[in-house]
């Protein structure tokens, strides 16, 4: 029997109980409501709305059920729906009518609410942890290679000379605003909805900052309407787990490209790599590639519960139970990447010697060489041009800048005097970029340094 069936005159259809039960799925909530209903209990004696010796004989009820569930030792029951019921429902079934106690001066509303802030704060903390992981992972790769000389690229095509180390600093700083990110919405999560009710609070004399402080919330919501029928907090989560994603996609695709027999940038360890079913001489980049596959799959979670949202009227509809499946698959998948990336980065080896001769080639030391001419008082536009030309005569002759004698610098422009061959070397242009910002090896160990603190205070 529902423990809502008293104004039913006929028992649900069973294919309606299969439709409208979410045990499948949010019973991995189970922790948060039963702590929640603890707090809950103990307010309603400590405010003498149900008896003392009531309130510690289903507070201690439910930490045994806590325990059972996680030694595997209760069953939950699709005719009571979901988390909650089942819970309440084993209470009763242990203790009686004092049991039916619990549920005094709360609703399911308010209760689910609670719960999901609760699940989410606790996965923002692990989230964020994995990511201070793989940013710690960085540093030491980036701390390897200050001085190992890559190609930069603008639409994929060599543009300047950087540092690898540079280079894997980029992602650190999108980690750092993902981590930022994440902490915006804890603070956000961190609201108590417990005491709205089902819509518009109770009439009991509760104490919410009691169990505030008990659930360690930091803030009460101030309209009950709003405290049942926000998921907002949802919604920015999955937000910023889908840009968590992103950045670990455009990670995975350059490392994609580095392993490829075109880059040779980089070679993935055997263990984080996978073969052929028909070609025995391959070793592909399984992990980053479902890396950036997965990263559509929490897109899409959040492109639901979006839409799920979008035209619902205040205050609890049961469509908000789609909130659940969208944002544990949306946790569950940034879970399962953050770890093995980091790993597969961790164990990879950087071949520096590819990464510097190709920088060697494409005239990535183009721009240095025009700012030399700026420097010797052209015009940029003008020096621009010089060196286009004679960029064009390197590709009319298979030459780089470098393979130019002075004479024929010179006869394109009498500014270039012997100098120009300093500036154009690969370490020149690098260690050049020293303001904030650039690759140089002396600014990036400062970067790093700062990294570290910022790792070490976060």
């Amino acid at each position: 029997m529902k423990l809502w069936s008293g104004r039913f005159s006929k028992n649900t259809n069973k294919l309606l109980d299969d439709f409208n039960s979410s045990i499948s799925f949010d019973q991995r909530l189970y922790k948060q409501d039963i702590l929640g209903s603890i707090a809950h209990a103990t307010m309603l004696g400590k405010q003498n709305i149900i008896s003392k010796d009531d309130s510690v004989l289903i507070s201690n009820t439910l930490k045994d059920i806590l325990n059972d569930i996680e030694t595997g030792n209760v069953q939950f029951n699709v005719q009571s729906e979901d988390i909650h019921m089942n819970i309440e429902k084993i209470l009763i079934d242990r203790i009686g009518n004092i049991g039916k106690k619990l549920h005094t001066a709360r609703s399911r509303n308010d209760q689910i609410a609670l719960d999901m802030r609760m699940y989410v704060k606790e996965e923002i903390v692990n989230i964020d942890k994995l990511l201070k992981t793989l940013q710690k992972t960085l540093l030491t790769l980036a701390k390897a290679n200050t001085i190992t000389i890559m190609p930069g690229y603008t639409h994929l095509q060599r543009a300047q000379p950087i540092t690898f180390a540079h280079h894997l600093l980029a992602y650190f700083e999108m980690f750092k605003r993902d981590r930022d990110r994440l902490s915006d919405t804890l603070k956000r999560t961190d609201i108590l909805p417990l005491g709205s009710g089902a819509l518009a609070s109770t009439t009991y004399p509760i104490d919410r900052g009691f169990v505030a402080e008990s659930l360690n919330f930091s803030a009460i919501s101030i309209n009950s309407l709003d405290a049942v029928s926000d998921r907002d907090f949802c919604i920015e989560l999955i937000n910023t787990l889908s840009l968590i994603m992103m950045h670990l996609s455009r990670f995975s695709e350059e490392i994609v490209l580095w392993c490829s027999y075109e880059f040779k940038f980089i070679e993935l360890d055997d263990a984080y790599s996978t073969g052929s079913s028909i070609m025995p001489q391959k070793k592909n980049p399984d992990i980053a590639e479902l890396v950036r596959g997965k990263t559509g799959r929490v897109y899409g979670d959040l492109l639901g519960l979006l839409t799920t949202l979008k035209g619902l009227p205040l205050a609890y509809n049961k469509d908000m139970q789609e909130d659940k499946e969208a944002t544990f698959d949306a946790i569950d998948t940034v879970k399962m990447c953050l770890p093995i990336f980091t790993d597969m980065i961790t164990t990879m080896k950087v071949n520096k010697k590819s990464m510097y001769k190709a920088a060697s080639n494409g005239f990535l030391n183009a721009t240095d060489a025009a700012d030399y001419l700026v420097k010797k008082g052209l015009a940029f536009r003008d020096a621009h041009e010089i060196i286009g030309k004679l960029v064009l005569y390197c590709i009319n002759n298979n030459l780089e800048l470098k393979d130019l004698s002075l004479e024929e610098y010179q006869s394109i422009s009498n500014v270039f005097e012997d100098d120009i061959f300093t500036i154009i070397s690969l370490e020149e242009c690098v260690n050049k970029r020293n303001i904030v910002g650039g690759p140089a090896i002396k600014t990036i160990e400062q970067t790093i340094e700062s990294c570290e603190d910022y790792c070490s205070n976060s």
